[in-house]
């Protein structure tokens, strides 16, 4: 619902702020005070067309605000939407802003950051209905239709168990439609994937081999250099030259010499014992390295050998993926692809079969999803007649079309017909209307613009109150054409419809403005030789003055009057309540 609305330098409305209930909400005043500018400053903060003659007079910009409470249906929507443009910021209020410069260009704002319009015009759809311009009227967007019509008939199961059948129809028919392809391109496709395969197998490959490979690569390339060199570490460490003895029997005299120190000096005891584990280790060290020094290999052909293969593993990694990994299991899906073309044919007439039976589960499910639209579109076209006779458009026709690829509803889908198969069923659906008895029936967007439009709309908003999730609706001028009498209907079914909406209504008729949960007084006035709009919020009293001036020139018969419409509307309030 929305909460509040901040407005500035907006046509004549110089500054304004309003806070808005639930319920239904009366805007009333003279002709030119700027009620319906307010409704236009609620269509520009969710997209609508705006213009440099918005700017008031002398200012340089207009700057629109609106908080709306979002919508418990629409809240993974609309959540969905703000994370996917980095705008979401928790909890359940959205703030949308429009600015609007002297020269013509405007700024959208959602939560104070700048986005594009049609950002707004994507959230506001699931924010606000205004109607009387069409624009943002949802019941104008033909693809609402089927789904207003599901949800007022209930059709959830059936919905369901047709989307089940559907999918699978589909998942049957991409693996048919693989299947096929590869079976045309079987000859060509077999030669070279048996090929990748035959290569890959013959390859070997082993993972970590490549690692193991390199190390004995650098040992085989290197061997006159690490023999010398373990030579040359074991003649220093333990074998010596005439010239200088060897670190082993340098170490074991220092032993030696630290125990004879321990035995004179029992504190030194740590180090002797450290100089003979120090002795210890180099015999070990000694040992290890006589045992390198005969395990180094001085052999050409295996280096060749080594290198060969590391070659055949790079080629394998370039073709097949860039790892050893990656060619091991391009081997195996290739292997799988052969065995897929193989069976190709078998599984092709195997799926063929499968897809008549799920062609046969999407008709049934589908017609019986069918089946109860059309028998709710009867029930929805009878309700929605009923509300137009109250609203002084007796003989006005409904009707919900039902059509499936482009061809009459009652025809048969045949047996291998597919084209007729969608996501949300075997029917395309518009509602259609005839205003005027005589007339034909027409597509909603067709149909006459200003209150005759409008009635239409709180007919079927009326009807498709408990499946309509849209919080706010808006009504400019749908008392137009009718009188008192006929205002008091339309201001009761209002009132009913704001029971699960927040609904705005701009009027002329004080009968209907009785029915107003809150009410609203615009005004304009002159100041300083300006013109300015004044909106005040009405209590009971302020009511009965407003509804009277409504009726005629101020008088105590006309307060009289007023005071009975307020109390007769609140008399049908309360006997609809208790129903």
């Amino acid at each position: 619902m929305l909460d509040e609305l901040r407005i500035e330098n907006f046509a004549i409305i110089q500054s304004l702020e309003i806070r808005f209930k639930d319920g239904l909400i009366i805007f009333t005043g003279e002709t030119g005070a700027g009620k319906s500018i307010i409704l236009d400053a609620i269509e520009a903060l969710v997209g609508g067309r705006v213009d440099a003659t918005m700017v008031r007079s002398g200012s340089d910009r207009a700057a629109l605000e609106a908080v709306f409470k979002i919508p418990a249906q629409a809240m993974d929507e609309v959540t969905k939407t703000l994370k996917r443009e980095e705008l979401y910021e928790g909890g359940h209020f959205i703030t949308l802003g429009r600015e609007i410069r002297g020269e013509g260009r405007s700024i959208a704002r959602v939560n104070g950051r700048n986005v594009n319009v049609g950002l707004l015009k994507e959230l506001g759809k699931y924010l606000v209905d205004i109607h009387g311009q069409s624009e943002h009227l949802s019941l104008l967007d033909v693809h609402s239709h089927l789904g207003l019509l599901d949800r007022y008939a209930c059709s959830e199961v059936e919905l369901d168990a047709y989307k089940k059948t559907y999918r699978e129809l589909l998942q049957i028919r991409k693996e048919l439609n693989e299947l096929r392809e590869l079976e045309r391109e079987s000859a060509r496709r077999t030669e070279l994937l048996a090929f990748q395969a035959q290569e890959i197998e013959a390859a070997q490959l082993k993972p970590g081999e490549e690692e193991d490979l390199d190390q004995e690569r650098s040992r085989l390339a290197n061997a006159e250099n690490l023999s010398v060199s373990t030579q040359q570490a074991l003649v220093l460490l333990d074998e010596g030259s005439p010239e200088a003895p060897s670190a082993t029997d340098l170490i074991g005299q220092a032993s030696q010499l630290l125990f004879s120190l321990a035995k004179i000096d029992p504190s030194q005891e740590t180090l002797a014992t450290q100089a003979e584990s120090l002795n210890a280790q180099l015999t070990e060290i000694n040992r290890d390295l006589r045992g390198y020094l005969d395990r180094i290999e001085f052999n050409p052909r295996r280096l060749e050998q080594v290198e060969n293969r590391l070659d055949l593993i790079h080629q394998m990694k370039r073709k097949y993926g860039g790892s050893v990994e990656s060619a091991i299991e391009y081997g195996k899906n290739t292997r799988l692809q052969l065995e897929n073309i193989a069976n190709a044919s078998e599984r092709i007439a195997d799926l063929e079969t499968s897809e008549l039976a799920a062609i046969e589960d999407a008709k049934r499910t589908g017609e019986a999803l069918s089946t109860k639209r059309k028998q709710a579109a009867e029930n929805l076209s009878t309700a929605v007649e009923i509300e137009l006779a109250d609203l002084s458009m007796v003989g006005a026709r409904f009707s919900v079309s039902f059509v499936r690829d482009g061809t009459d509803s009652d025809s048969q889908l045949d047996k291998k017909e597919t084209a007729s198969f969608s996501e949300s069923g075997i029917d395309q659906v518009e509602f259609l209307i005839a205003p005027n008895p005589g007339e034909g029936l027409k597509p909603l967007v067709k149909i006459a613009s200003g209150g005759e439009t409008s009635r239409l709309m709180l007919a079927l908003k009326n009807v498709l109150a408990s499946v309509d999730f849209i919080p706010t609706l808006v009504f400019d001028e749908i008392d137009q054409g009718i009188g008192g009498r006929v205002g008091f209907v339309v201001g009761e079914k209002l009132w009913h419809l704001g029971v699960k909406h927040q609904v705005m209504c701009v009027t002329h008729l004080s009968q209907l403005a009785a029915f107003g949960d809150q009410h609203f007084r615009v005004r304009k006035q002159v100041v300083s030789d300006r013109t300015i709009t004044e909106v005040e919020e009405l209590d009971d009293t302020a009511r009965i003055v407003e509804l009277a001036q409504m009726t005629g020139s101020m008088s105590e018969s006309n307060l009289n009057a007023a005071q009975e419409i307020l109390s007769k509307a609140h008399e049908r309030q309360l006997q609809l309540k208790e129903n």
